[in-house]
C-alpha cells in the first residue's frame, strides 16, 4: 500500500492555516475510520478495463503535446524532477503517491455533521440522485474513479487550481481508470490512466503525453458551492464518506490560505505566461464554459446575479451558488429565457416563473420545469486561462 505524500511546501501552508485559526485550530484524531449512521450508506464501485491495483503500462515519451521538462514530478523531499530528466524506477515510486478513490462509499447528508456549512462541495447529480464530493477529502485524493447511473465517471479536483471538474471516463468504447502520477503542467494535476498509461491534464481534460496525447475527455455538469447550500437544495444528496481505508484527519484544509500564497505572485510549481494573464488575480475563482473550440469564463467570486449570455452562438445562463455557480441551457420549449435575480432566487423575464439555483422552476407558469445542466470547469483564473489561451473573459 502507498503511502499519503504531503509536499513541503503544503506543510508550511498548512502551520499557517493552523496559526490563522483554521477551523479550531487544533489538531484532531483521524476520523477516516469512522462509520457512518446506520442505514444511510450506498456504495457503488466503478468496473474499470482495468484493475486499480494494476500498474499502468510504460510511459511512452516518444509522444506528447507539451515539452516533456515542463512537466515536474513532487518527489516530496522539496525537490523536483523534469519528466524528461525522470527514470521508470522514479515514475514508479511517486505513482498513487496520492492515493485516489477507487472504491467509493457514500453516506446520507446526515453523515456530514463533521463539515462545517461553508465548506465547499463540488456537485454532481446523476438520474435523480445527488452526490457530494467535499474539497477537504479530495485536498487528499485528487480523484474518485466510480460508475454513477450506469455512468463511469471521474471526479478530479486540483488543490493547487481549486479546480473541481467531473469527466466521463469513456473514450472510443473504453472506459479508463486514473491514478495520479504525482506530476504537474503548468502546477495542475497530471494524471495517469491505467489502460494506457497515457498523461493527462487535468483541466482541460487533454492527454499530453502517452499513447493517447490529443485525445480529450468529455466534461460534464457540475457545480461548486457551499456543503449548506448544497444539502439545502438537494436534500436527499449521497456524500463521499471518509471511510477511504487512510489514516487522515479530513477537518483540516492545509489549503485555507492558499489564495494569498498565489495572489502575492507565487505559484508552487512553474507556470507559463499564459496563466500569468493579468485581467484577473490568479485566485480569482471562475466556471469555464466551452463549446466546441470556444471557452468563456466567468468570475463568480462573490456573484449575486444571473448571468445570461452566448458561448459559440450557444445561449447559457449561469446562476449563482453559495460559493460557486452552475450553468444552464435557457432554452424551454424553444424559447431562450433570461433570468434576473429576485432576493435568493430568479425569475424569468418572459413567464414570470420562480426559479432556483439548482435550475428547478418552483413556482409559475413552468413550475416543475428542470433545465438542461451544461458542462462547465471552475477552477482558479491562472488555471484556466493557461489550459485555455483564447478564454474569453466575461466581466
Amino acid at each position: 500500500m502507498r503511502l499519503v505524500r504531503i509536499a513541503p511546501w503544503l506543510f508550511a501552508l498548512t502551520l499557517v492555516a493552523a496559526s490563522c485559526g483554521n477551523g479550531n485550530g487544533q489538531s484532531s484524531p483521524s476520523d477516516a475510520s469512522t462509520p457512518e449512521a446506520p442505514g444511510t450508506t450506498a456504495t457503488t464501485i466503478s468496473e474499470p478495463s482495468v484493475s486499480p491495483d494494476t500498474d499502468p503500462p510504460a510511459l511512452d515519451m516518444t509522444k506528447h503535446s507539451v515539452p516533456l521538462d515542463e512537466i515536474y514530478f513532487d518527489t516530496f523531499d522539496g525537490n523536483t524532477v523534469r519528466l524528461s530528466e525522470s527514470t521508470p524506477e522514479l515514475r514508479d515510486r511517486l505513482l498513487d503517491a496520492i492515493p485516489p478513490i477507487d472504491e467509493p462509499s457514500y453516506g446520507g447528508a446526515t453523515t456530514g455533521d463533521w463539515l462545517e456549512p461553508e465548506d465547499p462541495v463540488v456537485g454532481y447529480v446523476a438520474g435523480d440522485q445527488a452526490y457530494a464530493y467535499p474539497f477537504k477529502i479530495l485536498n487528499f485524493h485528487e480523484i474518485v474513479n466510480d460508475t454513477l447511473d450506469g455512468v463511469p465517471v471521474l471526479i478530479s479536483y486540483c488543490p493547487l487550481c481549486r479546480s473541481a471538474i467531473v469527466y466521463d471516463r469513456r473514450l472510443d468504447g473504453e472506459t479508463l481508470s486514473f491514478g495520479n502520477t504525482s506530476a504537474l503542467y503548468e502546477s495542475d494535476l497530471v494524471m495517469v490512466d491505467r489502460n494506457t498509461g497515457s498523461y493527462w491534464w487535468q483541466v482541460p481534460g487533454s492527454a499530453i503525453v502517452g499513447e493517447l496525447t490529443g485525445a480529450q475527455l468529455t466534461t460534464l455538469p457540475s457545480s461548486v458551492s457551499t456543503w449548506e447550500d448544497w444539502k439545502t437544495d438537494h436534500p436527499e444528496t449521497l456524500l463521499l464518506s471518509r471511510d477511504t481505508g487512510r489514516s487522515i484527519d479530513y477537518r483540516n484544509d492545509p489549503f485555507a490560505t492558499y489564495e494569498q500564497f498565489l495572489d502575492s505572485g507565487r505559484f508552487p510549481f512553474p507556470v507559463g505566461e499564459d496563466a500569468r494573464d493579468p485581467r484577473l488575480a490568479p485566485s480569482a475563482l471562475v466556471i469555464g464554459i466551452s463549446v466546441e473550440d470556444t471557452t468563456s469564463a466567468y468570475p463568480i467570486d462573490d456573484l449575486t446575479k444571473a448571468i445570461n449570455d452566448e458561448v459559440n452562438g450557444r445561449p447559457i445562463v449561469i446562476l449563482p451558488t453559495e460559493g460557486g455557480a452552475s450553468a444552464y441551457s435557457p432554452i424551454v420549449d424553444g424559447e431562450t429565457l433570461v433570468f434576473t435575480a429576485v432576493g435568493d432566487v430568479f425569475e424569468d423575464t418572459a413567464t414570470r416563473s420562480i426559479w432556483e439555483s439548482t435550475g428547478q422552476a418552483v413556482a409559475g407558469p413552468l413550475e416543475g420545469t428542470t433545465l438542461e445542466a451544461l458542462p462547465s470547469r471552475t477552477t482558479f483564473w491562472f488555471a484556466l486561462v493557461g489550459a485555455f489561451p483564447d478564454v474569453e473573459l466575461v466581466r
